[in-house]
């Protein structure tokens, strides 16, 4: 027996088309699956994220790089505030998927090793995600900021496209 309203289990393995999707766009683009790790991710997005997307050795979820590697502290301009609203951004999917193993080993290894992500955590804020101004410290060329867009996939609405156009 299954509860009707649990959504259906997450794909392993995603279609190659949406894995695809950042290798078609100019800015730093990339494919976050249920639990927040990067699938796919184009040259743009692993020249900006020094530590997460640009070498194949790195751990690829979003939020154990926001907490984990010092070098996304210095590189995310409004770190604090980022990180703040990624917590809240992240529960809202948590709270679709509770009983979900992925997702489940990312908030228990958070917990064990990031004393900020603990705070956060326990403030249990749900906030839909949104886009808007981001600022990033680059090094060798300063302060850079982007308009992200975060797309869901029509086909596989635990899949995210996060676009990141730079402005002026």
């Amino acid at each position: 027996r299954r509860d009707p309203v649990e959504p259906a289990e997450p794909l392993s393995t995603l279609p190659a088309q949406v894995l695809a999707l950042p290798g078609l766009m100019r800015v730093p683009a990339y494919v976050l699956d249920h639990a927040w790790t990067a699938r796919a991710w184009n040259a743009p997005a692993a020249a900006l994220f020094v530590g997460w997307l640009d070498t194949p050795q790195t751990e690829k979820n979003l939020l154990r790089y926001v907490f984990l590697e010092p070098r996304a502290q210095t590189l995310i301009a409004d770190w604090t505030e980022r990180s703040r609203r990624l917590v809240a951004e992240f529960r809202s999917d948590f709270s679709r998927r509770p009983r979900d193993a992925g997702m489940g080993a990312v908030v228990d290894d958070l917990l064990a090793r990031s004393p900020a992500f603990v705070a956060l955590w326990r403030q249990q804020t749900v906030l839909a995600r949104e886009g808007g101004e981001r600022a990033f410290h680059v090094p060798r060329r300063g302060l850079a900021r982007f308009e992200q867009s975060t797309l869901i996939v029509a086909a596989h609405p635990d899949v995210k496209l996060v676009c990141l156009a730079p402005l002026a």
